[in-house]
């Protein structure tokens, strides 16, 4: 384990080599699992405020989820999640040549909205568990993943480096270098 300030890093994030080739896994992690992306406070908050701008890219099947249910759901111990259509994809998930996109991120990139998307989305495979007196930074092993990690291992990029810009985006630079820095006296 790596400690930096108030959070508790598996290893993993420097171990495991990562690089995620969306046209082989076709965005899977936006269409299988068994609850929705997980949601902070703040972003339920600009997903209500920029959801008009979201909605013309989404599918109609993700806009009737969201017109009944709103823009989060709860998954199973009580947590925010992106709501899913029918317990399967997130309901602000599209499609493109059979890969998955993100319309939360795609209108985002068209300057429609400042929101990139959730950064638990950003940061996957990285998972944040918040506890008491600290944060815990792990990785989540998942199948989906397989070719996520042969291109990673190919191209010798940890995983930390490859998540390098949601990572500052959740905790800031000085922290990132610090983890950095954590990989040279090791």
């Amino acid at each position: 384990m790596i400690f930096i300030d108030n959070t508790i890093i598996s290893e993993d994030l420097l171990d495991v080599r990562f690089s995620c080739p969306l046209e082989k896994c076709k965005g899977a992690c936006c269409i299988e699992g068994d609850a929705g992306a997980p949601l902070e406070i703040e972003e339920i908050s600009s997903l209500e405020d920029f959801i008009d701008k979201i909605i013309p890219f989404m599918t109609e099947r993700g806009r009737k989820v969201i017109e009944e249910n709103g823009v989060f759901d709860y998954d199973a111990k009580g947590e925010f999640v992106t709501p899913l259509i029918n317990d399967a994809e997130c309901a602000f998930t599209n499609f493109s040549d059979g890969i998955a996109w993100c319309s939360i991120e795609k209108a985002n990139e068209e300057g429609k909205i400042d929101f990139q998307k959730p950064v638990s989305c950003h940061l996957y495979p990285v998972r944040i568990t918040k506890h008491k007196n600290f944060i815990g930074v792990n990785y989540h092993k998942w199948h989906i993943c397989k070719h996520a990690l042969k291109k990673g291992s190919k191209q010798g990029l940890p995983l930390y480096k490859f998540l390098k810009e949601p990572l500052i985006r959740m905790f800031g630079l000085d922290w990132y270098e610090k983890l950095d820095e954590s990989v040279k006296i090791r």
